[in-house]
């Protein structure tokens, strides 16, 4: 299997390559050169796996020869044993149509944690042999953060500096971010938006002899190895459900749009999804996008979703080039585009194809608050404000009855007491296996964003 950028001017890479370069050398996104199909046979024989062989199962034709099959199932055997739960990702169902697809088992208590786990050991697989370490840099808001740096902490030949926007992150989120003390682990806080984080990343990575100097590498869902492993939790919930014998939806909440690309992947390899339901919060370029072709930026505005307070979805630049016929020069004129002006209108024959698969929904705070309490006093169920626009997605959805409608649950709620507490009355508890690093003392960096493309970060004293 070869991997290609979306703007056609980087080379093609294996997966052990794509994995470490992260973004492309000419500004675009990896994909592979074609999306391979499972069968519907291939498809009913996962039924009755677990996750670990049902990630095997799927990572492999990606995968190609870089990791022997024996050696990928000991690695996401290992990735997976920290989750508290021996489903993995578990469904739970709300009604007769509606299940909640429950990502928050892992050691961060966010879906992140799936992807990162695998990507720690990954990194560290590939890495053996290399004769000077990987830099890893990475922008967050909030979860990217926290579910990647527990998979690197003390990881040889891997150092990470990870930005997150100051006083737009949850303390929970915060405090898993800064109260590791691994020496191979630097944090940023900016004085911006997520946005302005994520802007800095791709600066470092446009400037190529610094890239080549740090030996920089991405956490973020720009890496193809991250979208990869988010695919896997598409294919076990659907199987569990009917697939591939009847089409099954999903509710997704989403601001960079890797997750929900996933399962647009998902889709690609065959898997009879019905429907992606895009949920986004009032940062809501990617509704705008898809409902009306308006893929423009506007003001970032804090929420109680913080997650998703993204005005820039780097990875909608995959969906962009794979609906454009995998055309680089036409996804590179757009991408132009949009960089110079921040501003792009979607023709209507990629409108219309999109349309085919997705829609998209808008979850105001209102709307998540009331999403919250409806869950908690019609079905006593806690969920976090991210998962509550996904869930009013899916209850907003026109969908046929018969049809099964899984919401992403992307956090444990306790990862956002006070939003929680103020929406339904209740103070969500973390479990005991977090331990007191609400107690620990957080060592952290503050930068601005004028920094030239803060090549300072690098070098920023851990306890400053």
């Amino acid at each position: 299997m070869r991997y290609i950028s979306t703007r056609g001017g980087a080379p093609a890479l294996d997966f052990q390559a794509v994995t470490l370069a992260g973004l492309a050398s000419d500004g675009g996104l990896y994909v592979p050169e074609h999306v391979p199909a499972l069968s519907a046979g291939e498809f009913r024989a996962m039924a009755g796996l677990d996750y670990v062989e049902t990630a095997v199962r799927v990572m492999t034709p990606f995968v190609g020869d870089t990791i022997p099959q024996a050696d990928l199932r000991a690695l996401l055997t290992q990735a997976y044993a920290s989750f508290d739960h021996p489903a993995v990702a578990p469904l739970k169902q709300l009604d007769g149509r509606t299940w909640l697809l429950e990502l928050f088992h892992g050691p961060t208590l966010a879906f992140k944690d799936f992807a990162l786990q695998v990507l720690g050991l990954l990194f560290e697989r590939f890495l053996a042999n290399a004769d000077r370490p990987l830099t890893v840099v990475g922008a967050t808001s909030g979860d990217t953060g926290s579910a990647a740096i527990h998979a690197l902490a003390g990881r040889d030949k891997v150092r990470v500096v990870m930005l997150h926007p100051k006083g737009r992150v949850s303390e929970v989120q915060r405090r898993q971010m800064t109260t590791v003390q691994a020496a191979n682990i630097r944090n940023v806080a900016v004085e911006g938006t997520f946005d302005d984080c994520q802007a800095l990343v791709k600066a470092m990575f446009n400037d190529a002899p610094f890239r080549a100097a740090q030996n920089l590498s991405a956490v973020n869902s720009i890496n193809w190895a991250r979208l990869l492993v988010q695919v896997v939790y598409y294919v076990y919930a659907a199987v569990r459900l009917g697939a591939p014998d009847r089409a099954i939806a999903f509710a997704v909440p989403t601001g960079n749009f890797g997750d929900v690309f996933a399962g647009y992947v998902a889709h690609k390899m065959g898997l009879p999804v019905q429907q992606l339901i895009v949920a986004t919060n009032a940062n809501d370029i990617l509704a705008r996008a898809l409902n009306a072709g308006d893929y423009s930026v506007r003001t970032v505005a804090p929420t109680t979703s913080p997650s998703m307070d993204i005005q820039v979805s780097s990875n909608f630049e995959r969906l962009l080039f794979d609906l454009c016929g995998c055309d680089a020069a036409q996804l590179r004129a757009m991408m132009a585009t949009f960089e110079a002006t921040r501003s792009l209108q979607l023709a209507a024959d990629v409108r219309d194809a999109a349309a085919r698969l997705f829609q998209a929904y808008r979850a105001d705070e209102p709307t998540t608050a009331a999403t919250m309490l409806a869950a908690w006093m019609q079905l006593h169920e806690v969920i976090d404000p991210h998962t509550a626009t996904g869930l009013a997605a899916a209850w907003a959805s026109d969908l046929p009855a018969d049809v099964p409608l899984i919401a992403l649950a992307t956090a444990h709620p306790a990862k956002f007491p006070d939003a929680v507490q103020a929406a339904i009355g209740v103070t969500p508890k973390l479990p005991d296996r977090m331990g007191t690093f609400m107690r620990a003392r957080s060592a952290m960096t503050c930068c601005r964003t004028i920094l030239p493309l803060s090549r300072l970060m690098l070098h920023v004293p851990h306890d400053h």
